[in-house]
């Protein structure tokens, strides 16, 4: 039998809770409360803390947003002002009827700007946050060195396109070309050196009035590599050329031989012809470069002792190709040499209409040849006959008082 009883309660006992039944229950320990109820713990529960908890969630992931726009906000205008990769300045035709994406590659594949979508997306908040750009416009424009997004984007919405040109014929040696730079008005400044020969591609070029002389030689040379590199890749295999410097070289002279578009893979492929089988090329151009130099021409015909003068760019006097170019060819010739048509030809000379007769044979060039000198005697006196008709009447006293026209020696025929 349990003797044990309840504790009672005591009103008089402190607190009026239950009363102690003797001295050593007072020493025991309580025990722990009960945890309260549930609808005792206030907001933790109810729906305004749920609406509590769910705005600063919110609140986080906006301030998250908040400071990635932020900083992608701070790239793309780092991106936009800082100077672009444009070496040399350059210009670029914009069609008409491109639309924002398929300028901004366009701008991005001719190394104009760095990334299209940094270009799209900063053209896109000027015009949503800042000043209205408009749209952007087709034109030819040139883009200077080193030119930021926000200057290329500030020419094209304000369609500043370029107002001055320079045409460069191909086949004129660097000191030709220089001289017409020179003459330009619209350029300033002046050239520091002439540049190597071949080094400059022939072609249009348009410029803002006042740009520097020097500036625009290094455009022509930044050109003539670009386009020599990318031709270089695309050149017939087992070439007997090793190096597009001798590209260069070998164009030069195909550019000097004829005038024909339509010719020069044809002149080129008999000259590789002549390479393959160790024969001396026999370019007449070459004859005039080792005499005349950087002049370009001669101001007369060539005499049997021009092609027997031995100099390092006659290639009647020596093997292969002479050391540089003879001229700044042009793309078409640097494609013909590159490309050159297949062909058994060895031999080609001028037929008086501005082409030329090709032969396979000795036999058969000769003959061309002759028809040839034919050819150039009866212009020679055509010519004669007309200046005749229009010569003024030589006062008897000064009769004989004028040069001798002594007759030059014939060309021999390329071998």
């Amino acid at each position: 039998m349990n003797n044990t009883r309840p504790p009672r309660l005591d009103p008089h006992f402190r607190g009026g809770g239950l009363r102690p039944r003797s001295p050593s229950e007072m020493l025991e320990p309580s025990r722990a409360p009960l945890p309260p109820p549930r609808s005792s713990l206030g907001l933790a529960s109810s729906p305004a803390g749920t609406v509590v908890r769910f705005g600063s969630g919110v609140l986080t992931v906006l301030l998250v947003i908040m400071l990635a726009v932020a900083g992608i906000g701070a790239l793309l205008y780092h991106q936009f002002e800082r100077p672009g990769p444009l070496n040399v300045a350059r210009v670029i035709a914009i069609p008409r009827g491109e639309g924002r994406i398929e300028i901004a590659t366009r701008l991005e594949d001719e190394g104009v700007i760095s990334n299209r979508w940094t270009f799209i997306a900063s053209y896109l908040l000027q015009n949503a946050f800042g000043k209205k750009m408009g749209d952007l416009k087709a034109g030819e424009y040139e883009f200077k060195k080193s030119a930021s997004m926000a200057d290329v984007l500030e020419i094209l919405t304000q369609g500043r396109a370029i107002l001055s040109k320079l045409t460069i014929p191909e086949g004129l040696t660097s000191l030709q070309i220089v001289e017409r730079i020179r003459a330009e008005a619209d350029l300033a400044g002046d050239i520091t050196d002439i540049p190597p020969e071949g080094s400059l591609l022939p072609d249009t070029y348009r410029f803002s009035k006042g740009i520097e002389r020097q500036e625009l030689v290094e455009r022509m040379q930044a050109e003539m590599q670009r386009f020599l590199a990318a031709a270089w890749e695309k050149r017939q295999p087992d070439l007997p050329i090793k190096t597009p410097e001798e590209a260069v070289v070998f164009a030069s002279i195909v550019e000097r031989e004829t005038g024909r578009a339509d010719e020069r893979d044809r002149v080129a492929g008999v000259f590789m012809n002549r390479i393959r089988k160790g024969m001396r090329l026999q370019s007449d151009p070459t004859v005039i470069y080792g005499i005349a130099g950087g002049q370009g021409t001669l101001g007369r015909s060539l005499t049997r002792s021009d092609l027997d003068q031995r100099t390092t760019h006659n290639t009647y006097q020596i093997d292969g190709l002479p050391p540089t170019p003879i001229c700044n060819p042009g793309r078409s010739a640097i494609e013909a040499t590159l490309n050159p048509a297949t062909t058994g030809a060895l031999f080609f000379v001028a037929d008086g209409t501005g082409g030329h007769v090709f032969s396979e044979t000795l036999k058969g060039h000769n003959a061309a040849v002759s028809n040839w000198r034919k050819i150039e005697r009866e212009m020679r006196a055509k010519r004669e006959a007309a200046a005749s008709a229009t010569a003024l009447p030589i006062p008897p006293s000064k009769a004989g008082a004028g040069a001798v026209s002594v007759p030059l020696p014939e060309r021999k025929p390329k071998l």
